[in-house]
């Protein structure tokens, strides 16, 4: 009876889930018909599709709440958030400088890949009628507006409103879509495995692959080791609470749609876990490591392999600092990040034609490890801008913001 209770309670884990949907569709996946598995990407295209649906409100309700908590200390909060962005995205680019260095002269020349079969569609999707302007960026930008204005004006009306709709909002994402994962990532794992996309990554590219997970697994170790100070079973403890939502974003490519899990996993690492849903909505289209390093990493080994030497540091700083203010731009565009990336290739890095077609084809191969990466490393950093605010408040210039 035990033995049958503990089974039960190991079957309604969320990973064990993931797992076993994945190995009997691994066992099946010969026997199915193609529409069997393009139902399964409609499914989980679906599901994406409603989080970007609700997720700007929901990012805007969870900021307005912190921020209304943050009371007189709501202004340094920002200030401080903007920073550590930047901050956080620069030394990652300057870490891909000093890995290209380090991994140019072992690896072989870098050529055009192939895409794989682009017929693998959806059955069906919701009609497109989410105006441009209804993204997370803007509900960011809501919800500093609304948690302002509530902090000043102190209504009630307006401080239950936030609280309430932050519970709502939050009911949903725990309630309904957290029991959605395995049919999430079921969907886009059948895509990769029709496409052959991972076959083509790990067959091709595979030295490549090696020297960039190598790259990042070592940031990430780094970042993890800073947030967990420096204890083993933290340093465990917050990577097990994060990989569920590195999971996801691997299948999905998408961060904005592992939100929910991303602040969930960021949320058990916090010392205050209401804390992880105000930052992670703040940094998860502008705060982006992993992208910053594979992207400028292929960058220095496209840009030796062209022109026959390394870029100086004089170009390379100024290609980062361009390069870091527009990860603020790319917030706003759902999907289309690298198009305001390639004019900055071509004007800073003097790419040609051929270049940016090998750099956008690695973007489009490398989704997957550029998506989840970029998501683990936010979990990380969250708390370590935990640690940092913390230290920002109770110092003198931290103080003048406090609330009396």
């Amino acid at each position: 009876m035990m033995a049958m209770k503990r089974l039960f309670q190991l079957i309604k884990h969320r990973g064990i889930q993931v797992l076993l949907v994945l190995i009997g569709y691994s066992l099946l996946s010969t026997t199915l018909p193609s529409e069997a598995h393009r139902g399964l990407y409609t499914i989980s295209v679906f599901i994406k599709d409603l989080l970007l649906w609700i997720l700007p409100l929901t990012v805007a309700l969870f900021i307005a709440n912190t921020i209304c908590s943050f009371r007189k200390s709501a202004l340094l909060f920002i200030a401080a958030i903007v920073c550590f962005e930047a901050l956080s995205n620069f030394s990652s680019v300057w870490y891909a400088f000093a890995g290209g260095h380090i991994a140019s002269d072992f690896l072989p020349k870098v050529t055009l890949p192939t895409m794989g079969s682009d017929s693998f569609e959806v059955l069906w999707r919701l009609p497109n009628y989410r105006p441009i302007w209804w993204s997370a960026d803007k509900g960011t930008f809501l919800g500093l507006i609304l948690g302002a204005v509530a902090l000043i004006s102190q209504k009630e009306k307006m401080l239950l409103f936030i609280e309430r709709g932050k519970g709502a909002a939050q009911w949903v994402l725990t309630r309904i879509f957290s029991r959605l994962i395995p049919l999430f990532v079921l969907g886009f794992v059948a895509r990769m495995h029709q496409t052959n996309l991972l076959n083509q990554i790990f067959g091709h590219y595979a030295m490549l692959l090696i020297w960039l997970v190598f790259f990042l697994l070592f940031y990430l170790a780094i970042l993890f080791w800073i947030s967990s100070d420096g204890t083993i079973k933290g340093f465990l403890s917050h990577v097990k609470n994060l990989l569920p939502a590195g999971a996801i974003a691997f299948t999905s490519g998408c961060s904005l749609s592992t939100m929910p899990w991303t602040i969930d996993g960021a949320s058990k690492n916090m010392k205050n876990p209401q804390f992880a849903k105000a930052i992670i909505p703040a940094t998860t289209n502008i705060q982006q490591i992993g992208d910053c390093i594979i992207n400028t990493f292929l960058c220095f080994l496209i840009y030796q392999q062209f022109y026959g030497h390394r870029p100086d540091v004089f170009t390379w700083l100024t290609f980062s600092v361009v390069f870091i203010l527009a990860r603020y731009a790319t917030a706003a565009v759902m999907g289309g990040a690298i198009f305001i990336m390639l004019p900055i290739y071509e004007s800073y890095l003097g790419f040609n034609s051929e270049m940016i077609a090998i750099i956008l084809a690695f973007n489009v191969v490398l989704d997957p490890l550029v998506t989840s990466s970029n998501i683990m490393a936010n979990g990380a950093l969250c708390r370590v801008f935990e640690k940092v605010w913390m230290k920002l408040t109770e110092s003198s210039f931290g103080a003048r913001f406090k609330a009396d």
